[in-house]
């Protein structure tokens, strides 16, 4: 092995001259010589063939301490170098890079992808969380099993924000208080962040597979914390109503309450959507409101219609605001606003199934009003701006009351005949014997039983039994409905 400086012939001059860094030139285990590019310094350029001699004899092998930490230490050209000399394999050279900063290119990625500040916060942190609790340092020390343990034994804390007199004087103290277990789709959503981040070592070439990818997620349906319920159109009408009327709270008066919920549920939009939306965000005369791409959740334009009552008070509304001044003062806690609000109308905050109507849920609503009105789930889907239209059908619509019901309702009526008794009937040829009846007599004999059997109830009657047919009551049916023609009871 050798450590040297190359030399070059200067085109100018013609004069030979020395290369600023050294090479380091040496024979792998294949046999074939290699020149790998050192530093400037002689001193640090023997180290690094030093290091090599450690490599070539660890290949196959997993790498010393401290051989990973001189890996994390290199400059990243040189990582680059020896996964291309095959000195390193993928989950060697990954191995020798801590987590903390391959976290780092892993944030900048998801930066690059256009993904939100708020959900790239999120998944780092969960990664962090994750990390810390299995104290992992470098890319071999993961381990599936580990991983799932940690984040099974995870737990909800909540700060507590607390007043104490302390000599006369109020002193603010936080303390943290644990709420027990994480539900299972927080669960799902660390396992996920892990997946997400090895799948992405994989396919930045930084390792060779993902060691978490055989890990699924439980099923959330079993441990729901959260479920929100959409609110019946009365409901929402008397919500409306009382808010309209009401105090002033978090910064907004009653009138500008009651118009950002109907505004919500009538278009689907997102509490970070409504605090963006701004004067020039609507269009009155195409009866349109636009939210920008930075504010919306997909990343792209959402230009949603309005109704034609709603423009009209909107524009109202706006009429003394300026352009680019906000329309609604949202505040940040909108679950808070709504809450108060509820309970003011007497509207239940939570059911007695556990459902929340929380200000999201008014998103649940405006799905499950359009399922009501007979909307077709596409157009269902493009107003919710759903990539998956499972997910405007499942999640985002719900039964209102008295659906149920009324769809029992409109099936067909079973107990009338069927079409070959029916047609039995008309022949003369039904023998009631086969229902399980005490009449035997078949034919128009039969149908004259029966027909002398209601004549007394028929003349009771008189002409209601005309008046319902006319109107449709029961069809082309009696009360009997072995006889179809309202004829017969005129003949009787």
């Amino acid at each position: 092995m050798k450590v040297y400086k190359r030399k070059y012939k200067d085109k100018k001059t013609g004069k030979k001259k020395q290369c600023q860094k050294y090479v380091v030139d040496f024979v792998g285990n294949d046999q074939i010589r290699r020149r790998l590019l050192a530093f400037s310094k002689k001193r640090e350029s023997e180290q690094v063939a030093e290091k090599i001699e450690w490599l070539l004899s660890c290949q196959g092998r997993s790498l010393s301490p401290e051989l990973s930490q001189w890996l994390e230490q290199i400059p990243p050209r040189m990582h680059e170098q020896l996964v291309k000399l095959g000195l390193l394999n993928f989950k060697q050279a990954a191995m020798g890079t801590s987590l903390t900063k391959h976290l780092e290119d892993f944030k900048q990625s998801l930066l690059a992808k256009s993904r939100t500040k708020k959900h790239i916060n999120q998944t780092i942190q969960a990664l962090r969380r994750i990390f810390d609790a299995c104290k992992l340092t470098y890319w071999g020390d993961i381990s599936a099993s580990q991983i799932l343990h940690e984040i099974s034994e995870f737990r909800i804390q909540v700060e507590i924000v607390e007043f104490e007199k302390i000599n006369g004087k109020k002193v603010k103290k936080r303390k943290s208080k644990d709420l027990g277990p994480i539900s299972a789709r927080t669960f799902n959503f660390h396992l996920k962040a892990v997946k997400q981040f090895c799948r992405w070592m994989v396919q930045d070439r930084r390792a060779s597979e993902s060691p978490v990818s055989h890990l699924e997620c439980v099923n959330e349906k079993i441990d729901r914390r959260h479920d929100r319920r959409p609110l019946e159109p009365d409901q929402i009408r008397h919500l409306l109503e009382t808010t309209k009327d009401g105090p002033k709270r978090f910064g907004m008066t009653g009138y500008e309450r009651a118009l950002l919920y109907r505004l919500a549920i009538e278009t689907g939009l997102r509490a970070k959507e409504l605090r963006s939306l701004k004067k020039t965000s609507f269009n009155f005369n195409n009866l349109t409101v636009t939210a920008e791409i930075r504010y919306t959740k997909n990343k792209k334009v959402a230009i949603l219609p309005l109704r034609k009552d709603t423009a009209a008070e909107l524009q109202a509304y706006l009429s003394s605001k300026m352009p680019n001044i906000k329309a609604f003062n949202v505040p940040i806690k909108t679950a808070d606003m709504l809450k108060e609000d509820l309970a003011a109308a007497g509207i239940p905050y939570v059911d007695d199934a556990e459902r929340y109507v929380d200000f999201h849920a008014l998103r649940h609503t405006t799905g499950s009003l359009l399922a009501a009105s007979g909307t077709h789930p596409k157009v269902a889907q493009d107003i919710l701006r759903h990539s998956d239209i499972n997910l405007t059908m499942s999640l985002y619509t719900h039964t209102l009351r008295g659906q149920k019901s009324e769809a029992v309702a409109n099936l067909p009526d079973l107990s009338q005949p069927s079409k070959e008794r029916q047609k039995a009937i008309k022949t003369g040829t039904y023998d009631e014997s086969a229902t399980g009846n005490d009449w035997t007599n078949t034919g128009q004999n039969s149908a004259q039983q029966r027909l002398s059997a209601n004549s007394g109830e028929q003349k009771k009657r008189g002409n209601d039994s005309e008046t319902a047919f006319l109107n449709g009551r029961w069809g082309i049916r009696t009360h009997d409905p072995l006889i179809k023609s309202q004829l017969l009871y005129q003949l009787s």
